[in-house]
Order: C-alpha cells, then structure tokens, then sequence
C-alpha cells in the first residue's frame, strides 16, 4: 500500500507571525511598563543570576505580577492571545496552504516551536491550526494561579522537538521512547519532508538542523528589513529567505507551494525505488 506524504510545517511564532514579541502587546503594558524597560530588567536578571534567559523573563513576569497585585492565571494568559497583530496574510495562511498540500496529496501538519508562552499562543486567533503547540509554559497552584515554569523553551532546547515530530513521540513527558533508537524507514515525518520558518539568530539551530538533514529552512523578515537574513544565507544556515507576507499572492506562499511540490517528486521516487529494490531482492 502506497503511503501517504506528509509533510511538518514548524514555525517559531514571534516575529514570525506575529509582529512583536507576544508580551509586547498587552501583557507588559498591563504591567506599566515599556517592553524596553521589561526585557532590558530581564537581561539583567539572567546575567545576574546566571539563569537560562527563558526561565529569566518567565519569573520576570510573575514577580512583576505580583508586584502590582495581579496574580496570573491561565485564562488570563489565554486572554492575551486575542490582542495579538500578525503579519499580512498570516489569518489566512493556513486554509490557503493546506488547500495547496490537498491539491498535490499531502497531509500537511503544522506546528509552533517557540520560546513565547504556549497559553497566550492557545488563545490566539490562529491557535486551533497547530496540531502541538510547543512553547513555555506554567504550572498552576491549587487556585489556578502561574507558580512555576512547567517547560522552558529555549533557543537550543527548540531542536528536541523537531526529533520528537520526526519520530512521532509528540508527548514532552516522554523521554525514553524519543531517545530510543528508531530506524530511518520508521519514523513518522522523515526530516526531508520538514520545512522551518523562523524570523532570525534564535532560529538558527533548528533551521541548520533542518537543512542540513534534508528539509528546507525559511528565514522571515519585516518588509525591507532583510540583514539577518542575508547573514545566515552567506552562512549556509538556511535555504530561503522571503519576506514576512504569508497572502496567497506573496512570494512566500509561492516559495512553500514550490517546496510541497518537490517533496512530493521526491517522496513518489523513495517509493518507487524501494519498489524496485524489493522486486529485485525476490528475483
């Protein structure tokens, strides 16, 4: 029986989809302050202490909650995702997309692999198209109220996830069978039918990964703003670079069809030659 082709979608979400970092938007100036003054106090904090920047900004949050009594709970975290700005065509991304990987006979999946807060992003507008969404996350007391980090994403740490899609042990509880030995001809979505779309630097180790193991990586960037792109495409940390315009006309969206088309090509040739390798090995 001929097996389906499917394809991974990861994407990192701020600055990605989003315009600003996911704070940025109400949740710091909920706490009167500017985003400047929040992440320069969190910087400080991590350089301080010695702390993993994530795990930083996280207690920032809370502490800064705190300080203006206004203990944090789920539903609020969740609320905030309604007040997010996305890039031009980002609402409509998903459908169009889709519609495309239907057309060529792939399932596509799309997932978030981000250092932002996974309630926030549970809460957006576009949060039901991801079939995980991997990001920070708290765990809560007995009153429902942020007491502790549950999962700190961080820049390195992203790269985990992409095995975990690859082998299809999506569950972040589950170690052992992600680090069980699986063979390459039994893994859920090979490597080569990933793509990574990431905005800059904070990306870099899934989308090399990524590319280097036969996917292709995708830097976003604001309309003219294209200097880190450019540098990891010198640096051969990505294939593509295109501008943050996820509308069905936009060259990005031409650029994934593009990608869909060729993994298709290539997932019909794999079969087609392990067709004839078995046919061989009878004779």
């Amino acid at each position: 029986m001929k097996k389906k082709t499917v394809v991974a979608i990861m994407y990192d979400f701020d600055k990605t989809l989003t315009t600003a970092d996911m704070q940025e938007y109400t949740f710091i100036p909920n706490l009167g302050m500017k985003s400047q003054e929040f992440w320069e106090k969190a910087n400080v904090l991590a350089k301080t202490e010695k702390m993993d920047s994530i795990l930083a900004y996280m207690k920032l949050m809370l502490e800064e909650s705190g300080k203006k009594n206004k203990p944090v709970r789920r539903e609020d975290f969740v609320a905030l995702g309604g007040g997010l700005e996305y890039y031009p065509g980002v609402l409509t991304w998903f459908d169009s997309i889709n519609h495309i990987g239907k057309d060529l006979g792939i399932t596509l999946e799309h997932y978030i692999i981000s250092s932002g807060m996974k309630e926030i992003i549970e809460g957006s507008a576009i949060g039901k198209n991801f079939k995980e969404i991997y990001a920070s996350e708290y765990l809560y007391d007995i009153n429902g109220v942020a007491s502790w980090p549950k999962l700190a994403v961080n820049y390195t740490a992203k790269t985990q996830f992409l095995f975990r899609i690859n082998k299809g042990v999506l569950e972040v509880s589950e170690d052992r069978k992600l680090n069980d030995y699986t063979p390459e001809d039994n893994r859920i979505i090979p490597f080569r039918n990933m793509i990574y779309i990431g905005d800059g630097l904070t990306d870099v180790p899934c989308m090399k990964l990524v590319k280097n193991n036969g996917g292709k990586s995708i830097a976003v960037h604001k309309k003219g703003d294209f200097f880190i792109c450019k540098k990891l495409m010198r640096e051969n940390r990505i294939n593509f670079f295109e501008e943050a315009d996820y509308n069905k006309e936009g060259k990005l969206f031409a650029l994934v069809s593009l990608i869909l088309q060729k993994m298709k090509s290539e997932d019909e040739l794999e079969a087609l030659h392990k067709d004839m390798a078995e046919k061989a090995g009878k004779e």
